[in-house]
């Protein structure tokens, strides 16, 4: 004999069921069409950011030790590519710091990947644009995934970067500290001998983060995950 707690269980977990199997195939999800005018005006938006992040820093790494109370910054992106806090002079002194444990000096042009940063970052800013100009819904698709892969090529990019500087010592070096390496951190904060390095986004990189975020709820939105919105 079935028991009737049972049997109500069993028709509320197959009524819970059909509504899902409902709501599924209600949410129909849409690749192809125009997005909205709300939308477009969002992808402008993130095409801005993007555009303005091309002329400023995306990344800093901030160093501070008793001997430096006033601490010292390194920038990285923008149209100099890489440089130093104080009118450029934290550059050279943390590159006389190098100099003593072996590092290898910063010099902007021997790194091609900031020089050629600015550049694609205003084809992504064109990119947006167009795709908001056309209303595409596949060109916003495309313009995200792509966005995406080259913001994960850039960590990737940084990292192998950050750890060629700071494990290739030169056995010349006037301070060897045996098993020491001198690798910044890519974000958050590291001690490295008296030095307190913090490696965070500047201006730059927070704008890059808003436009994606926004071109990610354009993509959600138009492909009707929220439900079809006419505006």
């Amino acid at each position: 004999m079935t028991c009737p707690h049972r049997l109500y269980k069993d028709r509320m977990s197959s009524r819970h069921e059909r509504q899902v199997l409902k709501s599924v195939k209600k949410m129909k999800l849409s690749f192809s069409g125009k997005i909205t005018k709300s939308s477009m005006i969002l992808l402008i938006v993130a095409a801005l950011f993007t555009a303005v992040s091309a002329f400023t820093s995306v990344w800093r790494i901030d160093l501070s030790a008793p001997q430096y109370p006033e601490g010292m910054v390194l920038y990285i992106g923008g149209t100099e590519g890489v440089s130093g806090g104080d009118d450029g002079n934290d550059l050279y002194k943390i590159n006389e710091l190098n100099h003593y444990v072996g590092m290898a000096q910063i010099h902007p042009g021997d790194f091609w990947e900031f020089t050629v940063l600015p550049i694609l970052l205003c084809a992504f800013a064109v990119l947006f644009l167009v795709a908001a100009i056309m209303k595409s819904k596949k060109l916003s698709i495309a313009s995200l995934i792509s966005f995406g892969i080259f913001g994960i090529l850039g960590f990737v990019d940084f990292y192998h970067w950050t750890y060629v500087y700071g494990h290739n010592l030169s056995p010349d070096a006037p301070i060897k500290v045996p098993g020491m390496a001198y690798q910044p951190p890519i974000i958050g904060e590291k001690q490295l001998l008296n030095f307190d390095a913090l490696s965070q986004p500047d201006l730059g990189g927070y704008l890059l983060v808003a436009a994606g975020l926004l071109l990610a709820f354009v993509v959600i939105k138009e492909m009707g995950v929220f439900g079809n919105k006419k505006n």
